[in-house]
């Protein structure tokens, strides 16, 4: 069953743009066009968006979804390749989360510092400004 780009966007829940953009970096194999310049995708075409886009949900980078995607073309694959990748990807989202939660506590004291009334001086400008 072969489809054109909108019904395989529909089928798999990714944008054509977003399709396109995969092919175009090389996540997903590249689709030759007919005469029409219409390209025609094939069922199974629509699982790799889908995985593409459910890793990128999770925060994956374009290359660990590099890695994945061979993982999971490769059936003699280990599970501990795969858990090793998703630990240092929970890893990297710990001290995003950190730097996050930082900026967060900064802010908070901040705001809670300003007055918030009718006068001008605020430290939240003062701290963006660098003179506090």
């Amino acid at each position: 069953c072969f489809m054109q780009i909108g019904r395989a966007a529909h089928a798999s829940g990714i944008s054509a743009k977003m399709i396109r953009h995969y092919g175009a970096i090389g996540l997903i194999p590249s689709v030759d066009r007919r005469n029409s310049n219409y390209c025609d995708y094939s069922g199974d075409y629509i699982y790799q968006p889908s995985f593409i886009g459910r890793a990128t949900a999770l925060g994956f980078s374009i290359d660990e979804i590099r890695d994945l995607l061979w993982l999971w073309a490769d059936d003699k694959r280990s599970s501990d390749e795969v858990k090793k990748l998703a630990l240092e990807h929970i890893k990297d989202l710990n001290g995003c989360i950190s730097v996050l939660q930082e900026m967060r506590d900064t802010l908070a004291k901040l705001a809670k510092s300003c007055d918030g009334d009718h006068r001008s001086n605020c430290p939240i400008i003062e701290t963006l400004e660098g003179r506090i």
